[in-house]
């Protein structure tokens, strides 16, 4: 099976047709029968897990905040679309058998509790609920897809770092219209201590992990671009840098130098144009090892930086 962190998925908006089960599935004979709710009386559900029923949405799970978690049923999906109208749902297709299931699966049910209702879990049993199965086109698992507006959204299948799954719940949410506060990360709050207090063995492998982890993380990105930054200047006199390169203008190293203590005096826009200049006037190699330092410095500032984006742009006339 292709490895769909680098493949597209089947479960684009649209792509599945959930028609077929918008009306209860016929119960089976060995089935238990939940009788439906009376005119103000709670909601019919599906016995728990446990055997208990439950109150809210069918299927909710006993010892977890109401409705985050649920078992989700052939019988009871119709529910499921519905609430997807308001909510968004993520269904965790698993089965008993299945090992990584088991890594899984207690992950999405603690982050399901931790996003307290922004959206819900919908745990699907693959072997008791073969429909959903085979309308999902679930060809592994674990494998987690979501529902927003009655529509079934791109998933992933297999386990993925902890990092990547809150990635896809927010990429969910934001398609769905919900705000939710950014958690902070404490793996970056560790790297970033250890940026400030200097210790910078510490820091760029803190971030080297999160990077392993999560390669789009900008944040991290930037964390260890400054690693570097703070590598090369490190014991160097700012005074006589910048005296240096100005006496030296097409010495590349000292040109870079400059523009490294520029950065880190807040005059970053001189910085970038300084190294933009230096591209004009250099070809070959030196041309190629300007062009890198200055891309490492754009690192630094983190993609949405107006400073970056014009200094972007002056790099790519210079170079064409």
């Amino acid at each position: 099976m292709s490895d769909p962190r680098t493949t597209p998925s089947i479960f684009t908006r649209g792509a599945v047709d959930l028609s077929a089960l918008r009306s209860p599935a016929p119960a089976k004979p060995a089935a238990p029968s939940v009788p439906a709710a009376t005119d103000g009386g709670a909601p019919g559900g599906v016995p728990s897990v446990s055997g208990v029923p439950s109150g809210g949405m069918p299927g909710a799970v006993p010892g977890v905040t109401p409705d985050t978690v649920i078992h989700v049923t052939e019988a009871d999906f119709q529910d499921v679309l519905e609430r997807s109208l308001t909510t968004p749902i993520l269904l965790d297709f698993w089965a008993d058998w299945c090992e990584p299931c088991k890594q899984l699966s207690p992950l999405l049910e603690k982050l399901a509790q931790e996003y307290a209702g922004a959206w819900i879990l919908g745990k699907v049993d693959v072997d008791a609920n073969p429909r959903l199965a085979q309308v999902f086109r679930v060809q592994g698992i674990p494998m987690v897809t979501a529902v927003i507006g009655g529509q079934p959204v791109e998933g992933f299948t297999g386990v993925l770092p902890e990092a990547q799954i809150r990635q896809y719940i927010d990429a969910v949410l934001k398609a769905a219209g919900v705000n939710v506060a950014v958690a902070e990360d404490p793996r970056l709050d560790a790297a970033d201590d250890a940026l400030m207090t200097g210790d910078l063995d510490e820091a760029e492998a803190a971030y080297r992990k999160i990077l392993a982890e999560s390669p789009a993380d900008t944040a991290a990105e930037s964390g260890l671009a400054q690693v570097e930054l703070y590598r090369r200047i490190s014991g160097a006199d700012p005074a006589a840098v910048l005296a240096k390169a100005e006496a030296n203008p097409d010495d590349v190293e000292s040109q870079r130098l400059a523009a490294d203590i520029e950065v880190l005096s807040g005059q970053a826009e001189d910085a970038y144009a300084r190294l933009v200049r230096l591209v004009k006037r250099t070809s070959g190699d030196d041309r190629d090892a300007v062009r890198k330092h200055l891309l490492s410095l754009f690192l630094v500032a983190g993609p949405d930086d107006p400073a970056v984006a014009g200094a972007r742009r002056a790099l790519a006339s210079a170079l064409f």
